[in-house]
């Protein structure tokens, strides 16, 4: 999955589209380097992120997602917590909606993803992104993000969604310590125990660069980081993720390739 954000305060400046004509530009490369879905968003979810009203987010990505769905056959995302920025993107072409929050942040969201009929990635935050990195804390951090994981899944099913229709994101980086990050990403097949498919979004995120401080480099931050995303995909994959939600999708993509040749023995 690639990203395409239309925010001028995404924490990976990189990432970033100003115009329209850049926002399609850079999810076609996404796209032709070999992006199986595009996650378009347009509120920025960074810790202190600031939210952004409904009619501004659509006015970001709607124009966007309407240019790509003419332009590329490959599936569209819409990246949002409100119910109506997700019914106004798949009318312009989104099909699958992705909620960081899970549904809390908006009560309309369950009831609104059973009557649109596409698939919704449930997210687990901690907080909201103005406050998640404040001081976030778990006694058993595994099983309490599956616990709730399951519990917004049944929300969802109770609401109409089909349970084929879900799939799962533990919220890395969303209200969690580097030490709870690094147990969820080790700990992966305990949400693959829902039954569901897991995303993984760990893409250039600051608790890799804490680890890359620990082991004596430098962080320089989100634009140093790519071999350590590279490193954490190539985990998640192994552990069971089904979708790697990255900015680097022609590296990640090269990584997994690698690492799957390597493991299975090839020879010439």
């Amino acid at each position: 999955m690639g990203v395409v954000n239309l925010t001028p305060d995404s924490f990976f400046a990189g990432s970033r589209a100003a115009t329209v004509d850049g926002a399609v530009a850079a999810a076609l490369a996404l796209a032709a380097q070999g992006a199986d879905l595009l996650d378009v968003g347009g509120e920025s979810t960074r810790p202190g992120a600031v939210p952004v009203g409904e009619d501004e987010e659509c006015g970001r990505v709607l124009p966007v997602i309407e240019r790509l769905a003419a332009l590329t056959a490959v599936p569209i995302s819409i990246d949002t917590m409100k119910a109506g920025v997700a019914e106004a993107a798949v009318a312009a072409g989104a099909s699958l909606v992705n909620d960081i929050s899970g549904g809390l942040a908006d009560t309309r969201m369950a009831p609104a993803a059973a009557a649109l009929a596409v698939p919704v990635i449930l997210g687990h935050i901690q907080g909201t992104p103005a406050t998640m990195q404040n001081s976030p804390s778990y006694n058993d951090v595994l099983p309490e993000i599956r616990h709730a994981l399951g519990a917004r899944v049944a929300a969802f099913v109770a609401a109409g969604v089909e349970r084929e229709a879900i799939l799962v994101d533990p919220g890395i980086g969303f209200g969690k310590r580097p030490a709870d990050n690094a147990a969820i990403l080790g700990g992966l097949p305990a949400f693959a125990a829902l039954g569901l498919p897991v995303v993984l979004g760990v893409s250039r995120k600051r608790f890799l660069g804490a680890f890359l401080e620990e082991a004596g480099l430098a962080d320089s931050g989100p634009e140093g980081r790519l071999e350590a995303s590279l490193a954490a995909a190539v985990i998640g994959a192994q552990g069971g993720a089904a979708i790697v939600r990255v900015h680097d999708v022609g590296a990640t993509r090269r990584a997994l390739a690698a690492v799957e040749g390597l493991g299975s023995g090839w020879q010439r």
